[in-house]
């Protein structure tokens, strides 16, 4: 099982890779133009839209990143069949299908469950991508009768992808609402527990993350569900204020202060400052070999943590690879979130916890010391990097740069000839030319090729080139190990051959 969600955590990182620039161009955009969010700034709301177009459709690029790290072949038919397969997940379970779902059975459509109408989630996301990826396993080879034979092998994959997913969706058509409005009820149950509760909402919103459903909890604490409207009642917008606003609560200080902001305070020295410690950890914990490919991926999404509060790109990156320590990544949020409650500080956001927000919230109604918050971001950035640390090192945790290297992906490649073309050339000449070539295809850090004789394989000359070795899985069939840079030779192979 832990190998199968760190296998599923190296198939986000190309989705989440392109999460950061988008984090920080919104964050950009919302400092311009904080109160009309784009309308009234032209920089802002071309920022705002670019950031957007990613991140509200993070699922997306999950479904499509999900299915092709998870297909054998990393073949774009997969891409295909995960995003087949969100289409008719978020189709058929959408609120306007269910609502003519409903007429169909003489039910009242108003009473349509309001979960449908967050149905496209990261969680949805993610599991459209795995049957999008072992779809595409099981049917790419599938032969057919000569009548169907159009349909046959990778043709096949978008249409079983169809059908499973349409299966899927009967018994998420009755959990998903369920599921939802659990939550609801949680976080309901939960309000009068005051800074404990906001302890324990905290820690289940980033459990929540990986599915996508921390959206139901926090419209609990952040709207007007529950009465509460965190959020509005710190900017003062008129929100409907019920008893739970005037309760005050005493601090560590022994004073009182207002219980306005307490679901949202505790966030910003996690994101400001703990994730981008934990960040840290992952590069000094990281294999000395994988560091430099670590720095690229932490730096930006710690940078989109601290300056917006968009932490997904960094949550991605180690919750299906490290899950132990995305459980205890839960258990400080709660506790700082928590511990903020108690003391005399207070801050709030729009967007999201981090230094934008908290920046613009000084002066917001519900504000109290917002430079206070620094000093437990000071606290939260050491406990995180500590924590994280001696748990990666003592547990042996597969963090970013510290995965199995299941395909020699620890070979060095300081010795590989970064003139692609000319690697590929003579890899190309070594091969017995075109003839002797049937497919050309590639790994993480493998040239994978089928020929029509390994004998006519002059060995010797692909060795000169420095590559990491050679291996032979079958009959005529040749690996050559090169590296990272792989994908280039390939690449450079394909177009030499004209393949």
């Amino acid at each position: 099982m832990i190998k199968y969600l760190q296998r599923l955590g190296k198939s986000l990182m190309l989705p989440v890779a392109a999460l950061p620039v988008a984090g920080i161009l919104m964050g950009i955009g919302y400092w311009i133009d904080p109160q009309a969010w784009g309308s009234g700034n032209i920089i802002a709301a071309f920022c705002l839209k670019a950031g957007g177009a990613l991140i509200d459709n993070m699922a997306l690029l999950f479904a499509i990143g999900v299915a092709v790290g998870m297909a054998k072949d990393k073949e774009g038919t997969s891409a295909l069949a995960g995003l087949v397969s969100f289409l008719v997940f978020t189709t058929v379970l959408s609120t306007a299908s269910v609502t003519a779902y409903y007429k169909a059975l003489g039910l009242d459509p108003t009473t349509v469950p309001v979960a449908f109408a967050k149905i496209s989630t990261q969680f949805i996301g993610i599991i459209s991508g795995l049957i999008g990826g072992h779809t595409y396993n099981a049917f790419k080879d599938t032969r057919l009768p000569k009548w169907l034979a159009f349909f046959s092998g990778r043709r096949s994959v978008a249409i079983m992808t169809a059908l499973i997913t349409l299966v899927c969706c009967i018994p998420l058509f009755f959990i998903w609402p369920a599921v939802y409005n659990a939550l609801v009820n949680f976080g309901q149950a939960i309000i009068g527990l005051r800074g404990v509760g906001a302890g324990i909402y905290a820690f289940f919103n980033r459990l929540l993350i990986p599915v996508g459903l921390h959206h139901a909890l926090n419209s609990v604490f952040w709207f007007d569900i529950a009465g509460i409207s965190d959020i509005a009642r710190f900017w003062g917008s008129g929100a409907k204020v019920l008893p739970l606003s005037e309760v005050m609560i005493n601090t560590l200080g022994g004073g009182q202060v207002s219980a306005t902001g307490i679901y949202m305070t505790g966030f910003f020295p996690i994101m400001m400052f703990g994730l981008p410690a934990a960040a840290l950890a992952f590069v000094v914990t990281a294999k000395p070999e994988k560091r430099k490919m670590v720095i690229g991926l932490c730096a930006s999404a710690a940078l989109c943590s601290f300056f917006t509060g968009v932490t997904e790109p960094l949550e991605f990156a180690f919750m299906f690879l490290a899950p132990v320590l995305y459980l205890v990544h839960a258990l400080l949020t709660g506790i700082f979130v928590a511990l903020c409650a108690y003391l005399p500080v207070r801050a709030g956001f729009q967007f999201s916890a981090g230094f934008v927000d908290w920046v613009l919230s000084f002066n917001a109604p519900g504000a109290k010391n917002g430079l206070l918050l620094l000093l437990i971001g000071v606290v939260a950035f050491v406990v995180y990097f500590v924590v994280f640390t001696v748990l990666i090192k003592t547990l042996n945790l597969k963090t970013p740069g510290r995965e199995d290297n299941t395909e020699a992906e620890e070979a060095d490649d300081s010795h590989v000839n970064k003139d692609y073309q000319h690697m590929a050339q003579e890899i190309f000449s070594a091969l017995g030319g075109r003839e002797n070539i049937v497919s050309i295809d590639n790994c993480i850090t493998r040239l994978r090729l089928e020929l029509v004789d390994d004998n006519l394989v002059d060995e010797k000359r692909i060795r000169n080139l420095h590559v990491s070795g050679l291996l032979k899985p079958g009959k005529n069939a040749l690996q050559v190990i090169i590296g990272p840079d792989v994908q280039f030779v390939a690449d450079a192979l394909h177009k030499i051959a004209g393949m």
